[in-house]
């Protein structure tokens, strides 16, 4: 991509500083929260639009593809269109086809409106992080990620909940109305309180870059999120959607290292922190997004909680990574960011074992304290990682790092809940089978089962077989749980190739220690 902006932009102070961090906490939270805040409503959308099965899935697929293949063009319309009236419009569009969502009547009319959702919903994540980067100095930068990490990280968390929530007690249709009410009070505070930032109209977008990034971005995206339904590379349509995936992204590698102007700036890629945020934030993304994917489910199917009551069961991790980001932010003029790093990974695979552990008669209290523990650990990696991943990268580059970075996020989450999905099928099936093994009427358990089931009688039998079949499922949940926890075990060494992990704190004099 060319014509970054070349100019600094000056801290912002006092009462303007924070109208323009609740504008764009909103925006980011608003985005994040649409996400997953669909996700239980699918039932009752299938009904209420006469679709499939098959078809309402393209509710979620078509707003996460358009998101994906967008978020890395928000440097790009940054630098040509200025961030002000890029996010204004970004904003009006998300308003307009969120109200358009929720009256739509027929599965054609909801896809096509999820997806230009999805298209102007994906630079407010990254341009809202941009906005807080460059109001604050360089000192305040670990509280400034705080309050951008209560946006992002409790969206996708509390998402299901309020979901759940406004589906039973009102309509399906308000998961979408939801968003116009936060959606124009963030439009009115941008329009008055968001600064114009330099522009240059001259600037070009590398379309070759463009397209073949977005090809191997959307083609992937649809890999991961329709592999697990139509039995992976037994489809047709996959194997179509994997050879695209690598096509794209082979393409777009090799353009990038041989044009003169590319897509993506190639300072991105040599600067070190950068380059090792983006790697831990793939990871991150992936313990998160895979996690919350599976306890759903878990509470609902497994320990049969009402969708509401599951909801609330896993409210509170959100709790816990709202105070753990405020500390950190704090913390981090004080505490050397690896060590809050290290220490949030830990936290995370701490919780990640207690999940491992869980059984059929787990309590409540139990559930949500491993949450509130998991919370506080993601809100320790999160604030630190947010920081430091942009320490060393130039100001003029920070919208174009900001919509890489949230890629890999989103990338990292479609892994993790695709890898888990197909992990726990597979090791449900193969657990039902080694358990069905052991069934037999000389097992004392099914003696002791005997006594209250007629084991004679096909009634009998499926009741067994029910039972079996929980089982073999709680045990493919705790397997996806101890990967998840190996998975943030074999991140940490990973923290001590980051540089700049000195406390910053501001010079009486107002100057910065900058990063070195």
């Amino acid at each position: 991509m060319t014509g970054v902006a070349a100019t600094a932009p000056t801290p912002l102070t006092g009462s303007m500083r924070t109208l323009v961090t609740v504008c764009v906490m909103i925006a980011a939270l608003m985005e994040a929260l649409d996400s997953t805040i669909a996700n239980v409503a699918l039932p009752y959308m299938k009904g209420s639009l006469a679709t499939t099965e098959y078809q309402i899935e393209w509710v979620l697929t078509s707003y996460i593809v358009a998101a994906a293949i967008m978020t890395p063009a928000t440097g790009w319309l940054d630098a040509r269109f200025g961030r002000r009236p890029v996010f204004l419009t970004c904003i009006a569009g998300f308003i307009i086809f969120s109200m358009l969502c929720g009256t739509a009547t027929n599965i054609s009319e909801m896809v096509s409106y999820r997806l230009l959702q999805g298209v102007f919903g994906a630079p407010l994540v990254p341009l809202s992080q941009a906005v807080l980067l460059d109001s604050y100095p360089l000192s305040q930068r670990g509280q400034a990620m705080a309050i951008f990490g209560v946006g992002v990280m409790l969206g996708p968390i509390l998402g299901p909940t309020l979901g759940g929530w406004l589906t039973q007690n009102y309509n399906w249709r308000w998961v979408f109305y939801v968003n116009v009410p936060f959606g124009i009070l963030t439009f009115v505070l941008s329009w008055f309180f968001l600064a114009e930032r330099d522009k240059m109209p001259s600037a070009k977008l590398d379309w070759m870059g463009f397209g073949t990034l977005g090809l191997g971005i959307g083609a992937l995206q649809l890999f991961l999120d329709r592999g697990q339904q139509l039995d992976w590379f037994s489809s047709t349509e996959i194997k179509i959607e994997f050879a695209l995936a690598i096509l794209g992204f082979y393409l777009f590698i090799v353009h990038t290292a041989t044009a003169r102007k590319a897509f993506l700036d190639g300072r991105l890629f040599v600067d070190r922190n950068f380059v090792m945020g983006n790697v831990l934030i793939f990871i991150v993304g992936a313990v998160l997004f895979a996690t919350l994917s599976l306890l759903s489910p878990y509470l609902e199917n497994l320990l049969n909680y009402p969708v509401l009551t599951a909801g609330l069961v896993l409210a509170p991790r959100g709790l816990g990574t709202m105070v753990a980001m405020v500390l950190v932010g704090r913390l981090m003029t004080v505490v050397d960011s690896k060590y809050l790093l290290l220490a949030g990974l830990a936290m995370t695979a701490l919780s990640l074992y207690q999940m491992s552990q869980f059984t059929a008669d787990i309590s409540q209290a139990a559930i949500v304290k491993t949450g509130i523990i998991q919370g506080f650990g993601l809100g320790f990696v999160f604030v630190p990682l947010s920081t430091v991943a942009f320490a060393t990268l130039p100001d003029a580059l920070n919208a174009q790092g900001t919509g890489f970075f949230n890629l890999m996020r989103n990338v990292g989450s479609s892994v993790g809940i695709s890898v888990t999905s197909f992990l726990l099928t597979r090791n449900s099936d193969i657990m039902h089978s080694d358990l069905a093994g052991h069934i037999s009427p000389y097992s004392r358990g099914v003696q002791d089962l005997g006594s209250v089931i007629d084991l004679h009688t096909e009634k009998g039998k499926a009741i067994v077989n029910e039972l079996v079949n929980a089982q073999a499922q709680n045990i493919g949940y705790e397997d996806n749980f101890r990967l998840m926890m190996y998975l943030a075990i074999l991140s940490m060494p990973l923290v001590f190739l980051l540089r700049h992990t000195k406390p910053v704190k501001a010079h009486p004099a107002g100057a910065q220690e900058r990063a070195t």
